[in-house]
Order: C-alpha cells, then structure tokens, then sequence
C-alpha cells in the first residue's frame, strides 16, 4: 500500500502523488528508515498540534511557535514535514487516520485559522495582566521573537514586574 501526498501542479492544484516521491526528492540525506504509515502517523501528530491554538492554557511562546510554522514563508511549504506538505500526506494518503479528504487547499486552511487566530490569543491573554495583553497586541512580533529565545520571558517580565513595592500590601 502506498502513501500519497500532493504536490502543486502549474495552476496551483494540488493532485495526490506518492509520499516517497517527494521525500526522494528533497535530499540525498540517508536517515533512518520509517515505515510509510509512521511517515503519515508523524504528519498527523504534527497537525494535530494546531488544535493548541484553541486551548486558552496553551502558553502563548506554544502558540506563536504553531503560528509561525503554519504561516511559514511559502518557499518552505515543499519542505519534509512543513504545515502544507503535513496536510498534503494526511489529506490524500490511505494510512491517514481521516478518511480520505483528496487534495486540500493549504490556504483555506490557513484563512480559516487566520480567522480564528486572534480569538485563540485573547483567551491566553486574558491570564496575563493589562498591560502584557496591550504589548502582545501591539508588538507581537517583538513578543514572538523574545518567546522564541525564552520561552520562559514572558512569565520572568510578569515576575519582574509584579514585586511588591508597598511593604504593608
């Protein structure tokens, strides 16, 4: 039995080809060797974890990280194991465990999470005092980049900024 996966053709389709195929294609790069069902059972777990963004306890360096590997530069959507090609092997391959979806479009996908997206961030923020939501929401890159080098920044700036300055409080 073979796993399927789909790769663009010129008009932006994406028709259901052999995973193999493309993971052939990427490199010469020996690594160790998976059944074709681990292959696909490894792209679902994968996509199982942008279910995280709609969990309001889901730490929000978690969520910036699922966010940017979703809405990754295009360029890497042919890569192994990139959010496009995750869809593409669990959408069309005969070992995913949905049934069998054909060819999804990668940017529906993205629009209907984009849509959701700052629902999902609120709801984590609103653990956070006043004034960590106002800088999330108006500098969440900065916010993204200095969770993706801590992810422990945002807890260490709230502790910071939480010492008590009233001795009788």
């Amino acid at each position: 039995m073979r796993q399927f996966a789909s790769i663009p053709d010129r008009h932006g389709i994406t028709p259901c080809t052999r995973v193999e195929e493309t993971l052939n294609d990427e490199s010469g790069d020996e690594g160790p060797e998976f059944t074709e069902e681990e292959v696909v059972r490894l792209h679902w777990w994968l996509l199982q974890k942008v279910r995280l963004l709609s969990n309001e306890n889901t730490p929000l360096a978690d969520k910036f990280e699922i966010v940017r590997w979703v809405f990754t530069d295009p360029v890497r959507d042919t890569r192994p194991f990139s959010f496009v090609n995750c869809l593409r092997v669990v959408s069309c391959s005969p070992l995913s465990h949905l049934p069998f979806l054909g060819s999804l479009d990668p940017q529906e996908v993205r629009d209907w999470i984009g849509a959701r997206l700052r629902h999902w961030i609120e709801a984590t923020l609103q653990q956070y005092p006043d004034w960590v939501r106002q800088e999330v929401m108006a500098n969440p890159e900065w916010v993204a980049e200095c969770l993706a080098r801590n992810p422990q920044w945002l807890n260490e700036e709230v502790r910071r900024h939480s010492v008590r300055q009233d001795l009788f409080s």
